[in-house]
């Protein structure tokens, strides 16, 4: 009855939630919004003399986007701050690689491998581990991963709805973590490299966007470790035993690949190898034009670091085109373009946001009011005593907390980010590691969002074994994965900032003015 009771306030709880979120705004009218307002506070900081002096003892002052040169700025500037967006034009052209990847089957087929072909005492882990490298094309994993967790389940005899869970954790809670660099990395590292430069251009320019790299590898490993005690020592034994009834036909077909799957995982192993093998020949030898004859205490500033978007493209289209060749899904050039285009046809709202986000970046950029409430934000902060470990917590949490109601990463970075590295850099924290919290934040509260685009589906998902399943039902099983999943990451981010450890190549903890 207790019970009972708990799960009753709690949904109540989670639809309130729901019912504020669905009045916010589309995350574009934000963005428009936003933009409005950074006009009007241009003006009111103008008219009031808001400034403040820099690190050298320069005054900045407010730019007045109402004045006669502000307004012939922002039309002067209107397509510039688009095409200049950092994001866009990453982000684009990594999708076209991932597109056909995804689209020719490829990642699909890979991910079902992964988890069919390990013993049944490893199902779990591979599963969570199978989500979390999933988030190299996000779709695939909550879309093919997800409903494929909970028919293994099933045909093991266990409760489906948990193997849906260990998969969901695994590809939404897991999201920033990966052996591999996913178009997340250039998404974000763009907006964090670009909000530095606004506190210390010379910082900026010897950053990369692999700057949470190692810590994004060692994640991997720890969230599977953590997501496989999850499942079978909380989620599974509260779930008990499944009393429904399986579709044996579709269990068995979601369970095998194919011989002629097989085959063209296997030949597009080969292929990824021998363009790794030759991507190699460009950057090892202190002859090849992407290391640019560095030495190897200088490698990171080799240009294969500043190159790493078309790299990517590279290595999703070849093996993407091989598998999708050898199963007969590409059949000509037509076939490739076809997929390229289906992909950029998904990328609609991205693209309308980049406009959007790109004149509000542009327009508080300009006006000068980031730097100002940065500088003034920091000294509160340091006056207040929220430095270390404080701080730290202080800031995953509002994350957190914003992440319920504006579910896209970048929409929320691309406004957080100019605020809140300088902020940090100014308090002696590098923009590597206000990333990498901001990451934890936000991936650990995409499983308890409502609000996440894909949260409906998992539930679809589920109500085929139980159609009594609802938000709160779902939300209940994930909020034990959101609760561990940050512990862990909170540990693991403590164990890096007191041991030096680089979170990336070149990227450490601290910032050194």
């Amino acid at each position: 009855m207790d019970t009972t009771k708990k799960r009753g306030v709690f949904s109540k709880g989670l639809d309130g939630i729901e019912r504020i979120g669905n009045k916010l705004p589309h995350p574009v009218t934000l963005f428009f919004i936003f933009a409005a307002l950074v006009v009007l506070a241009s003006a009111l900081g103008s008219a009031l003399g808001w400034s403040v002096e820099d690190g050298e003892g320069e005054s900045i002052n407010v730019f007045n986007l109402l004045s006669s040169e502000g307004i012939l700025y922002m039309f002067e500037s209107a397509v510039t701050n688009f095409t200049g967006f950092a994001p866009l034009g990453t982000v684009l052209v990594t999708m076209l690689g991932i597109g056909i990847a995804e689209r020719s089957g490829l990642i699909s087929a890979a991910l079902k491998a992964l988890v069919t072909s390990v013993p049944k005492q490893l199902l779990t882990a591979a599963l969570v581990f199978g989500g979390i490298m999933s988030s190299m094309a996000a779709d695939a994993g909550y879309v093919v991963l997800t409903p494929l967790g909970a028919v293994l389940f099933a045909g093991l005899g266990r409760h489906p709805l948990a193997g849906l869970a260990a998969a969901f954790a695994g590809v939404s809670a897991g999201f920033s973590a990966n052996l591999l660099v996913t178009s997340l990395d250039p998404l974000l590292g763009e907006l964090t490299i670009a909000a530095a430069a606004t506190f210390d251009p010379a910082y900026a320019e010897g950053m990369n966007i692999l700057m949470n790299y190692y810590f994004m590898i060692a994640s991997v490993v720890m969230l599977t470790i953590a997501g496989t005690f999850v499942t079978e020592k909380i989620v599974e034994p509260r779930l008990g035993k499944y009393k429904g009834e399986i579709d044996k036909e579709e269990a068995e077909d979601m369970k095998t690949v194919t011989p002629l799957e097989k085959k063209g995982l296997w030949l597009s192993l080969i292929s990824i190898i021998v363009t790794s093998a030759l991507i190699a020949l460009l950057v090892v030898p202190e002859w090849g034009p992407l290391r640019a004859g560095l030495s190897n205490d200088d490698i990171l500033e080799a240009p294969f670091f500043q190159t790493l978007v078309p790299i990517l493209f590279i290595f999703f289209l070849i093996p993407g085109f091989v598998y999708g060749y050898v199963t007969k899904v590409i059949r000509n050039d037509k076939d490739v373009a076809n997929q390229m285009s289906d992909t950029m046809a998904t990328m609609g709202m991205y693209i309308v946001l980049a406009f959007a986000a790109g004149q509000f970046v542009a327009f508080f950029n300009t006006s000068n009011l980031g730097q100002i409430f940065a500088y003034n934000a920091a000294g509160w902060l340091s006056d207040a005593g929220l430095e270390g470990m404080f701080l730290v917590l202080g800031f995953m949490f509002v994350v957190g907390v914003i992440n319920l109601f504006i579910g896209s990463s970048s929409a929320k970075w691309a406004f957080m980010a100019p605020v809140f590295v300088p902020i940090m850099m100014d308090l002696g924290y590098a923009p590597e590691l206000t990333q990498v919290l901001y990451r934890i934040a936000d991936s650990t509260t995409n499983i308890i969002s409502p609000l996440m685009p894909y949260f409906a589906i998992v539930i679809a998902f589920a109500q085929k074994y139980d159609p009594k399943v609802g938000i709160g039902t779902l939300i209940s099983t994930m909020i034990p994965y959101s609760i561990v999943f940050s512990i862990v990451w909170t540990i693991m981010l403590i164990i890096f900032m007191y041991t030096g450890i680089d979170l990336g190549p070149g990227a450490e903890v601290f910032y050194n003015k």
